[in-house]
């Protein structure tokens, strides 16, 4: 009887961590879409008013992105930390699409997320 629990038990843990294990895959990978699709735009990047390339942008968000991994447990929490807003001056981050429109950042891969997860 003791020995069915035991493996009942392990089974249920063994199941959780790999539950755990596929959604820290997902989140990942959620994250590296995001990445590829700024470093991959026509867009030109504002930060503190100053232009950027999308290669810049993907890299200034991949950096503070490391600084706040441990924070991060949705792509949502990847956003808001790493591509909303400047620690130093708390402005936010602004995108400049091909057609010359300018929306804030965040908003803007929002969006992005929303429709990569529709697919």
């Amino acid at each position: 009887m003791i020995s069915r629990v035991r493996i009942l038990l392990v089974l249920a843990v063994s199941v959780f961590l790999t539950a755990q294990i596929f959604a820290e895959e997902s989140l990942e990978q959620t994250i590296d879409y995001l990445f590829h699709y700024v470093e991959t735009s026509k867009a030109t990047f504002i930060r503190n008013g100053a232009e950027h390339t999308p290669a810049e942008a993907a890299s200034h968000i991949k950096a503070k992105y490391e600084h706040f991994k441990n924070q991060v447990k949705t792509p949502e929490d990847f956003i808001r930390l790493s591509a909303s807003k400047s620690l130093l001056t708390g402005k936010p981050y602004l995108v400049r699409t091909s057609d010359g429109k300018e929306t804030q950042l965040d908003a803007w891969l929002t969006e992005a997320l929303k429709a990569h997860r529709a697919r």
